[in-house]
């Protein structure tokens, strides 16, 4: 009779080893152009249906533009521009509210990118494989078309109360991109500030304290030759200011060279500043 030995297989380690070991999460320089054009429309897409479910957020983008219209041609018009001048008055404050419009859209920015870090949403798209700029750069991309929608509303506003254009469609058209364009370099400033404040509240009120001066220590409502020469100065370097008489001169007929020149200098100073910090600091916000 013979006996069959057996011999206990060595015990399978189940250590996985040191974390160097461990399959490392795809990183973000391996992300083609392609793959990251597709997550960035992924992601509009979710901020778009995300304002189809909540259409109050789009209040600001449709009431402000014509609340903020109705308001300086009949309230100031008549101070600034002198009584019966409403009509001249427009043609000079529609041009600048277009400005204005691409700072109030970028102050929203900020706010919605600390309120989505507060419910969480944000952690876990920094879990996902995706380049982080994808996730700011979708969320400009959504707040670009919410810009475009106001600056369409207040020219139809504009057109309503007796706009005209002295030039041609085309030159409308290059100040409404014109300004688009400065909103959504202003975005990445928001954002950035919206990644460092704790609450909301303190992004809406760090906010307001920039906008003011920019918005009325500026030619966006009335001309800046009848304000002291400290201001005059001021709004002389004030980038609102550059971008106000750009699309004003675009549509009424003017030099626009150099405002528009330092409209899109401005614009590209603040993208290459900003966005860098922005999506650096997206990457450590804890």
């Amino acid at each position: 009779m013979s006996t069959t030995t057996v011999t206990k297989s060595p015990a399978v380690t189940r250590n996985p080893g040191p974390a160097s070991a461990r399959p490392a999460p795809v990183a973000e320089g391996r992300i083609g152009l392609r793959a990251n054009l597709r997550h960035i429309g992924a992601l509009v897409r979710r901020n778009a249906l995300q304002i189809k479910q909540d259409p109050e957020s789009m209040f600001d983008a449709v009431l402000m533009p014509i609340i903020f219209i109705l308001l300086f041609v009949y309230v100031f018009g008549g101070a600034i521009a002198g009584k019966g001048n409403n009509d001249a008055y427009v043609n000079y404050v529609t041009p600048g509210l277009m400005a204005m419009m691409g700072m109030n859209i970028a102050m929203a920015v900020g706010v919605g990118i600390n309120d989505d870090f507060k419910k969480g949403v944000m952690d876990r798209f920094r879990t996902m494989p995706i380049a982080r700029s994808s996730v700011l750069v979708a969320k400009i991309v959504v707040e670009a078309g919410r810009m475009l929608i106001a600056t369409s509303i207040l020219l139809g506003m504009g057109f309503l109360l007796g706009l005209e254009i002295h030039t041609s469609v085309l030159h409308l058209f290059a100040a409404i991109g014109l300004s688009m364009a400065f909103g959504a370099s202003l975005m990445w400033i928001f954002i950035l500030l919206g990644l460092t404040m704790k609450t909301a509240q303190a992004v809406q009120g760090v906010a307001m304290l920039v906008l003011m001066p920019l918005q009325f220590g500026s030619s966006i409502f009335a001309p800046p030759t009848s304000m002291p020469g400290w201001l005059k100065s001021f709004t002389d370097y004030n980038p609102l200011s550059n971008l106000a008489d750009a699309a004003r001169n675009l549509i009424n007929g003017g030099p626009v060279a150099h405002s528009v020149g330092m409209v899109l200098g401005w614009a590209a100073l603040i993208t290459l500043v900003t966005a860098p910090l922005a999506v650096a600091k997206f990457r450590k916000k804890t």
